[in-house]
């Protein structure tokens, strides 16, 4: 049996740019109430609106 959880069961948001769902990243684990956008381009693509 593999540790940690499963990826299906992480939490998932939807991206203001591309409408696309993004999943929960390691790398967020700190912020991840503060993250709103699934990469750097749509970061950049939504502060130029």
């Amino acid at each position: 049996m593999p540790n940690g959880i499963a990826k299906t069961n992480l939490p998932e948001k939807t991206c203001p740019v591309c409408q696309r769902p993004f999943a929960w990243r390691k790398k967020w684990a700190r912020d991840w109430d503060s993250v709103v956008y699934c990469s750097d381009r749509c970061r950049k693509a939504g502060r130029q609106t």
